[in-house]
């Protein structure tokens, strides 16, 4: 059996550190886990040319999976040169670096790259309208990927990525949950949650498809609801009832960055390329506190 050596970036992340869960023991995969620091992970600057080159020709790379972005929305607002070069410079250097070695790359964007105002799903072929600086960035991080590698890169768009990692809404709804007796939450943005672990797990199907599919495609879990609804089924599946959440419009809270009011990504393309199934988001995000509780106790 043939074993493919892949490198992933940003492993300290949520989607970096479910890639090495999904990936333990598998044994068609000789995974490189790589980010800034870390003590059981190479470090890796992706925005430095030459430790990149370094890192894909010492360890023989076939396939880049970036996993690393700069994500915190709001402060991109103020730090758009510092966005631009983690979500779309970097972007830029791993694929040249990926084609100087004949290698491919699976590179994670957002929903951020559309206005937000619509009112069906997001297909792949729809026109781009960033709102904001993370969007903007993002979207010059898959131009440059795109220009660069072509057939040989493949996009996967996600929206409200969560897990039992790092900072992310459902942990954040779990401790207000516990520590408020009353919580507002927007009921006027809707989109489609994704579990990380779900995340990761298709990233493994494009790696393990029966060829090289290229493209951009869009990934999240199954179903639409607003922060709101997602909210409550956050607090009802962790038994929280001491809370009294409601809803209120965006305008109650202002924010720097723009938030799409329209987040829900058309999954087709994707489910027929490879055939397979995307769980619904209430059965991940039962798993995932369901993880959580198990953690904690």
């Amino acid at each position: 059996m043939n074993t493919t050596n892949i490198l992933i970036t940003g492993a300290n992340g949520q989607l970096g550190h479910e890639m090495r869960n999904v990936l333990n023991g598998d044994m068609r995969f000789n995974a490189v886990f790589t980010d800034v620091a870390g003590d059981d992970i190479l470090p890796l600057d992706i925005t430095d040319e030459d430790a990149v080159e370094r890192m894909v020709s010492d360890k023989a790379i076939h396939v880049i999976v970036n996993c690393a972005a700069y994500t915190a929305v709001d402060a991109a607002e103020d730090n758009e040169p510092l966005a631009a070069r983690l979500n779309a410079d970097a972007v830029g250097i791993l694929a040249r670096v990926a084609k100087r070695h004949v290698a491919r790359m699976v590179h994670i964007s957002t929903d951020y790259v559309f206005d937000g105002k619509g009112c069906v799903p997001y297909t792949e072929d729809m026109s781009t309208c960033p709102q904001s600086a993370y969007g903007r960035t993002k979207l010059d991080g898959e131009c440059q990927l795109l220009e660069t590698l072509g057939d040989d890169a493949v996009i996967l768009r996600t929206a409200w990525l969560y897990s039992p990692y790092g900072k992310n809404f459902v942990k954040t709804m779990l401790t207000l949950g516990k520590d408020k007796p009353a919580l507002k939450v927007v009921f006027d943005q809707v989109g489609s949650p994704t579990c990380a672990r779900d995340l990761a797990r298709a990233i493994i199907t494009v790696l393990s498809a029966d060829k090289w599919y290229g493209g951009i495609y869009h990934f999240s879990n199954e179903g639409v609801i607003s922060w709101y609804d997602f909210t409550l089924a956050i607090h009802r599946l962790a038994g929280i009832t001491t809370c009294d959440v409601q809803p209120c419009h965006s305008d109650e809270f202002p924010t720097k960055a723009h938030r799409p009011s329209y987040s829900v990504l058309d999954k087709t393309k994707f489910k027929t390329t490879f055939g397979v199934t995307v769980p619904y988001w209430l059965d991940s995000l039962h798993d995932t506190i369901k993880q959580l509780q198990t953690s904690n106790s």
